[in-house]
């Protein structure tokens, strides 16, 4: 590929751009990307990064609501990067676990303490595009241990899902609710619970935790996690 214009720079150089202007490196944004350091720099000097638009779009995205914590950052780039393909048109094999970014496929998205406190808003996206795609959902909530109604493990909080309880040196605790062996949640319908919302997973996810049962009035979300999927689908 010919040399990149320096005058006039591709749409993956300008994304990284803003991400610099906003304090971080390029090292710091490959890693989000989950790319070699020399392929953001290629972005400037000979024009490639037509593939990571999408995730760099949503990483300034997120970055401008308010989301500092490089993991959570990572996770929004992995679920917004679309998945490599083989000779033979197949997906290629990549490392983590729900992180591909194509509506229809397999999505997943991850909320810290900052993005947190301004409604986790780049999680939207993930639920509402899978509801289109008539899709489902799984959540892990992170909270202190005793904002949660029942004991860890109780049918009556996330029964059947075996891996649902992560307790922690802090005092909080980690929930999954759904997942794909049992069916998951209908994406729809949390399309729905977000809209109503104004686009605040977090407090979509607070509501249904408090109208279910699961939670107390004055629970504080610590972390929040959307995995999404359309069953039938290969991810």
């Amino acid at each position: 590929m010919s040399p990149a214009d320096p005058t006039n720079p591709n749409e993956a150089a300008r994304l990284t751009q803003q991400l610099i202007d906003q304090g971080y490196t390029k090292r710091q944004v490959a890693k989000m990307l989950g790319r070699d350091a020399s392929l953001v720099s290629q972005f400037f000097s000979k024009g490639k990064g037509a593939s990571m638009v999408n995730a760099l779009r949503q990483l300034v995205r997120a970055v401008r609501g308010g989301e500092r914590d490089e993991e959570a950052l990572a996770a929004v780039a992995g679920a917004n990067t679309t998945r490599r393909r083989t000779k033979g048109g197949q997906k290629a094999r990549v490392r983590g676990k729900d992180t591909i970014g194509t509506p229809g496929g397999s999505m997943a998205g991850r909320a810290g303490k900052q993005a947190i406190r301004s409604g986790a808003a780049h999680l939207a996206p993930v639920v509402h595009e899978t509801g289109q795609a008539g899709g489902k959902l799984a959540f892990t909530v992170r909270m202190k241990g005793d904002q949660y109604v029942h004991s860890a493990g109780s049918e009556k909080d996330s029964g059947g899902v075996r891996r649902g309880f992560i307790p922690r040196s802090d005092g909080t605790e980690e929930r999954t609710y759904g997942s794909a062996s049992s069916g998951g949640f209908d994406a729809a319908e949390w399309s729905q619970r977000v809209a109503e919302h104004h686009g605040d997973v977090t407090e979509a996810m607070k509501a249904w935790l408090v109208e279910t049962g699961r939670a107390v009035e004055d629970a504080d979300i610590a972390y929040l996690e959307v995995r999404a999927w359309v069953p039938g689908e290969n991810s």
